[in-house]
């Protein structure tokens, strides 16, 4: 590091001690102890709430991960949409393993979920796509998402293509490469931070036999 920034091992941000989490604390079922802090970090004011990183691997393992937005959630899973040719969409067809991690940060929390990735049916990825801003709508035409662009103007002149392919067209239709994927969770570990670096960790498991489990993880 240069000039008056620190590095990184100097970093260091002591949580409360008053905060906690404890098996009291939760609800009977991850979905609805989701809802309950999703709430908080909506309340709390946070810019983007719903922002995931979603960490995918191709089939022999090596990972990858980025910031995507969550559109929906329920109890059968987590559903963000996207470009099904883009990294993400190729590796979660040939992998269909997936991690999410919620990353809130400001209120020391984060949410961590792992589980099995499906496609959404059609007729909820254009029932989503119907309801995105046309500049959206127009850019997901134009960007071949994940592959190599000599330059912007690639992008820009794809664009112009597109939009006077559908300037007539009041309707955009959905990219029949384009729609949602939904990750099924098998587990979704609630994360507080606490004082000492003994944060709490409570996990909600999938058991093979079917049902739920609670498990707290060491820090």
């Amino acid at each position: 590091m240069t000039g008056d920034t620190p590095g990184p091992a100097a970093m260091r941000n002591e949580y409360a001690a008053d905060l906690g989490l404890t098996e009291a604390d939760l609800a009977g079922d991850w979905h609805s102890q989701f809802d309950r802090w999703f709430a908080d970090a909506v309340a709390f004011g946070l810019p983007e709430p719903n922002a995931m990183v979603v960490g995918t691997a191709d089939p022999a393992g090596r990972p990858s991960g980025r910031t995507v937005l969550l559109k929906g959630y329920d109890p059968e899973g987590f559903v963000f949409f996207t470009n099904h040719l883009s990294r993400k969409g190729v590796e979660a067809s040939a992998n269909p393993y997936a991690s999410l991690v919620f990353p809130w940060f400001p209120m020391h929390r984060q949410v961590v979920v792992a589980g099995r990735v499906t496609h959404v049916d059609r007729a909820t990825s254009e029932a989503y796509f119907a309801s995105r801003p046309r500049a959206s709508q127009l850019g997901a035409w134009a960007s071949p998402q994940s592959q190599v662009v000599p330059g912007r103007e690639v992008l820009e002149e794809r664009y112009r293509e597109a939009t006077e392919r559908f300037a007539d067209q009041p309707e955009i239709p959905t990219p029949s490469h384009w729609g949602g994927l939904r990750v099924q969770p098998e587990s979704v570990e609630f994360w507080q931070g606490r004082a000492g670096r003994l944060h709490d960790r409570l996990r909600f498991r999938r058991l093979d036999e079917g049902g739920w489990t609670v498990e707290r993880l060491a820090p």
